[in-house]
């Protein structure tokens, strides 16, 4: 509603406890549902969570092998 007043986009980041892709698939949902696709643009949503960084490179390499790696492997592990 503060777009519709203002006309200004205000971005969101949301931080803390995410730490698991699917986690943030829950986040990326809801903003593209009640905000619409515009504001899943980097200059408006980002997540403030390094430790998800470690779980997507997980994701990805179960993805590419269908094995998940150990976690020490990763940088952020």
């Amino acid at each position: 509603s503060y777009f519709e007043l203002t006309g200004n986009r205000v971005g969101f980041k949301p931080a803390g406890g995410i730490s698991k892709a699917k986690e943030s698939l829950q986040y990326l949902m809801l903003i593209k549902e009640e905000l619409g696709t515009q504001w899943l643009s980097p200059d408006l949503f980002r997540f403030g969570a390094s430790s998800l960084l470690n779980d997507i490179e997980r994701q990805l390499e179960h993805q590419a092998t269908g094995r998940y790696s150990a976690s020490y492997r990763h940088p952020q592990g």
